[in-house]
């Protein structure tokens, strides 16, 4: 018996079709929320564990109080919530380049919405998260206490090939003018880790470490994993 889809959404965008869509998983009886684009997965609500963990281990990371956080890539919501569920975190701004999935938020469509939405302390901002980086930060800009990234597949498979010069050197260098001096960077990937742009990222910050975070994988009977950087300033 086939799975059957509810199409939530379906906007066209310069990096391809983005669909919502929602479906009954049938070994566990639960909806799943997924995104493509194109014909590509991007991200499904049975996978949650490390997007929450991005959060989780970035702002263990900062030793300060009444945080001020960015997040890079909303997509179904769980790292930007899973950073609200911190007490210290006064403010939560969370930057996506494609209006669609804001306003999938916006509308209530998926598991945390209202969660997300309904916080006073988040603005959701349609913005080029990497675009705002290559931007120097001038007098009136925020320093973040933590930045948290969750966008492209890894340091090496980009979305688009345009956030390639993020993970480079001077990219790193460049986020780290956004970040306050004892701030966090925190970066979601799909791939092991990465000892190529782990050398690069400790030339700019004080300390980096890479937590892989294993979790049980229902559609393979395994345990699937991903990787979790964490670079400190200080």
């Amino acid at each position: 018996m086939s799975a059957r889809f509810e199409e939530l959404d379906f906007q066209p965008t310069s990096m391809g079709d983005l669909t919502l869509r929602r479906r009954v998983e049938p070994t566990l009886g639960v909806d799943v929320f997924e995104v493509k684009l194109g014909e590509e997965f991007l991200m499904s609500s049975l996978f949650t564990v490390a997007e929450e963990e991005l959060a989780n281990l970035g702002l263990a990371a900062v030793e300060a109080t009444n945080l001020d956080v960015l997040v890079g890539g909303l997509g179904l919501g769980y790292t930007a919530v899973a950073a609200l569920a911190d007490d210290r975190v006064r403010s939560l701004t969370v930057i996506d380049t494609l209006p669609a999935v804001i306003d999938w938020h916006l509308r209530g469509l998926l598991p945390v919405s209202a969660a997300l939405t309904e916080d006073p302390r988040t603005a959701l901002v349609l913005d080029d998260f990497f675009g705002l980086m290559r931007r120097p930060p001038d007098a009136a800009s925020v320093r973040y206490d933590a930045i948290l990234l969750d966008v492209d597949h890894s340091p090496r498979h980009q979305l688009d090939p345009s956030h390639a010069d993020l993970y480079t050197s001077s990219g790193m260098e460049a986020v780290s003018l956004h970040l306050q001096a004892d701030g966090v960077f925190a970066l979601w990937s799909d791939d092991p880790p990465d000892e190529e742009f782990l050398t690069r990222a400790s030339g700019v910050f004080a300390a980096v470490q890479a937590h892989v975070v294993d979790f049980d994988n229902p559609l393979t009977g395994g345990t699937s994993s991903n990787t979790v950087y964490v670079a400190t300033m200080r």
